[in-house]
């Protein structure tokens, strides 16, 4: 797996042909392409997919020096840089049963044919409430916030003072299941 491929019709054959391959064939293929035994807990799927992610670097690049320092800080659990999402970044939430489509444009995000300034203006428009968009488009934790986040909350409780996880506004369970899709 030492040749250069340019082709990306030859690329896309030989990225097909991995994911044909048996889980014995893909361990020996990557000890071809990373030149070490694979790690043992690697699934089927999760070694070809390594292996074409190597082979796809190789023919194309690797990744620019912004998204190398961000991934860098992600694994030191360090709070990453806030990154600015480039026009035509689309992204998908499912709310209710409706799937949700925002594109980044210059002005701002176009959601159903109308420019908003904000994640938060469209986050309000579709639930009715009051939201943080990058929270509620999946690109902020809960935790992630400006203001720190009280983790635990002293309630009175028969003249004795207990503590309790303090849930958010609308009581445990109430946020709904985000369903990320990249376009």
């Amino acid at each position: 797996m030492r040749r250069r491929w340019r082709e990306p019709a030859a690329i896309a054959a030989e990225i097909d042909r991995i994911r044909s391959l048996r889980l014995d064939a893909l361990r020996r293929q990557w000890r071809l392409v990373f030149g070490r035994v694979p790690p043992a807990g690697l699934s089927k799927d999760l070694l070809g997919r390594m292996i074409a992610a190597r082979l796809q670097e190789r023919a194309f690049g690797g990744l620019d020096r912004d998204s190398l320092r961000f991934l860098k800080n992600l694994a030191r659990h360090e709070r990453p840089l806030r990154r600015q999402l480039k026009p035509g970044t689309v992204l998908v939430r499912e709310y209710q049963g409706r799937r949700h489509t925002v594109m980044t444009v210059r002005a701002g995000f176009d959601w159903q044919g109308t420019t908003y300034p904000s994640l938060s203006a469209i986050a309000r428009a579709i639930t009715g409430t009051s939201w943080s968009g990058p929270r509620f488009f999946a690109l902020q934790g809960a935790g992630e916030g400006s203001k720190p986040k009280r983790k635990w909350a002293a309630v009175p409780d028969d003249g004795r003072r207990q503590r309790r996880a303090a849930h958010g506004r609308n009581g445990p369970g109430s946020s709904p299941a985000l369903h990320i899709t990249h376009a």
